[in-house]
């Protein structure tokens, strides 16, 4: 039968039926690891081009999802995974012989790789869907579709299609509710919930309507020093800009200042950006403007939360971020958990989130983001955004599940082992130097084994590495650093820097 046009009322109709069985297959088969399923992994960074230019090797961040590999430690799982570029065996091998307690060559049997060799920067998604013969080769590779579901990285209506054109549920948010996670979006979301945000407005759809939203805020707010400008569909704060008020005239003859300034003053997080690029990205996508949170002790907090599809709401991590860029809003890495002193609290404004969501029908993974000052010996909480997708704080938490047995306690906000000992990483995916490049992913794990920084099993410590595919072209690979507790990781991730450095300058 041919398959419905995409976005057509038939598609819709088509996808929502095959989103209902979904609670079923939760129901009947995620409790029971010995019952057989696929699972297809989709990681397609479905962003807008633009954004994602703004992103160092880009199409290697789908390696990220490799730690969904870990689901073959499930014995009668089968794992599709679909990438632009084939990925190096030698990544692949690393992946499976960081599963515990299952034969390597018992999961590769379980594996199936299939690539559209396109570098190009289309998202991979709509590569899939321009080749049908892969996409045949995809659909034949699915032995029982009752059992099986897809699992993306972020979902739009490219998604949405595949989904429909594979006859299997899409284990995520439905692309009809995905502006829930844009940044007008989120803060609609946190006025409905009733949480704390900065002073700002949405809904912004050009350079009028942010200056008129500027100009308020100045006036809102007198003693204002900078704001925030967002993209409404920006990744990782790349999207980010920083205005500063300094010398701003009176009330009266504010409008026409910043009509001049604007151009001059916008601060980008992203390099190489212009004021041309971001005004034109501006009017097409829309966006926000918000209050910059100024205050001497300040840390960026984020609560992941998971919809299931029964309905159910949980947290299941928090993480401190580590940013950078201009004025840190540029996401590198985190911190798991975050802080003791704020992780409960950061928790109870993540579940009113996720109600209110969980009433809109959301499912899935998603993270909320935080500023988050000290005022004396209290903490106060700025929800900043919603992100309706796996973020950088999703596949290093997925990796300590699936290499341990251990699991988290939302009471103490920690990840307790089997023994009740914690586990703590520092991860990053933004590990960069020039003297990386021209390594290859054998050399990095050479490197590896030689200075004993492998994750090991039996002590339950270590490094895992992603992003190694990006290791030669690029110089920038990922790392997540586990152990005893957060100090112990800090150090590992700086003793593995370091020996980094040391053997790529004496190759």
């Amino acid at each position: 039968m041919e398959a419905p046009a995409p976005g057509s009322p038939q598609e819709i109709e088509c996808f929502q039926r095959l989103q209902q069985g979904l609670a079923g297959l939760y129901r009947e088969l995620f409790p029971h690891p010995q019952k057989p399923r696929t699972v297809v992994v989709i990681p397609s960074l479905s962003l807008d081009a633009d954004v994602l230019q703004k992103v160092t090797g880009a199409h290697h961040y789908e390696e990220r999802m490799l730690c969904m590999l870990m689901l073959l430690r499930l014995p009668t799982t089968h794992v599709i995974y679909v990438t632009s570029q084939p990925i190096d065996p030698i990544i692949i091998d690393y992946a499976l012989n960081l599963l515990p307690g299952i034969p390597v060559s018992h999961a590769r049997k379980r594996l199936t790789l299939l690539s559209c060799h396109d570098a190009s920067p289309i998202p991979l998604t709509q590569k899939l869907l321009d080749r049908p013969r892969l996409l045949r080769r995809l659909q034949d590779s699915i032995a029982e579709r009752g059992s099986a579901h897809m699992s993306c990285f972020n979902v739009t209506n490219l998604e949405r299609t595949l989904a429909v054109r594979l006859g299997i549920p899409l284990y995520a948010c439905d692309p009809a509710l995905i502006h829930l996670g844009s940044k007008t979006g989120s803060r609609e979301i946190f006025a409905e919930a009733g949480v704390h945000m900065p002073e700002g407005f949405a809904g912004l759809r050009d350079v009028a309507d942010l200056v008129d939203a500027l100009t308020e805020l100045k006036g809102q707010v007198p003693a204002i020093r900078r704001s925030v400008v967002k993209l409404n569909e920006g990744f990782s704060g790349d999207g980010n800009a920083v205005f500063s008020y300094e010398g701003a005239p009176s009330p009266g003859s504010l409008k026409p200042w910043l009509l001049q300034e604007l151009p001059k003053r916008l601060r980008f997080e992203a390099e190489n950006e212009s004021w041309e690029r971001f005004e034109a990205k501006f009017s097409e996508m829309g966006g926000i403007v918000e209050r910059f949170i100024e205050h001497g002790i300040k840390r960026s907090p984020s609560v992941q939360c998971r919809i299931d599809p029964l309905g159910v709401g949980d947290i299941i991590s928090t993480h401190d971020q580590v940013l950078g860029g201009p004025s840190e809003q540029v996401f590198l890495g985190c911190i798991f958990p975050a802080d003791a002193e704020y992780r409960l609290e950061i928790q109870q404004v993540g579940k009113r989130v996720a109600e209110v969501l969980r009433q809109h029908g959301v499912i899935g993974r998603f993270g909320i983001d935080f500023v988050s000052v000290k005022q004396g010996d209290q903490w106060d909480h700025y929800a900043i955004e919603i992100n309706l997708r796996k973020g950088g704080t999703t596949h290093p938490f997925m990796v300590l599940e699936f290499l341990t047995d251990g699991s988290y306690d939302p009471k103490t906000g920690l990840y307790l082992m089997p023994s009740g000992s914690p586990r703590f990483y520092y991860a990053s995916d933004n590990v960069q130097s020039p003297l990386y490049q021209g390594l290859s992913p054998e050399d990095l794990i050479d490197i590896s084994v030689m200075h004993q920084l492998h994750f090991h099993s039996t002590t339950q410590r270590g490094v895992v590495f992603h992003l190694i595919g990006a290791l030669s072209e690029f110089g920038k690979l990922g790392l997540v650093c586990i152990a005893e507790s957060a100090e112990q990781a800090r150090v590992i991730y700086n003793d593995t820097v370091r020996i980094l450095n040391q053997e790529a300058q004496h190759v």
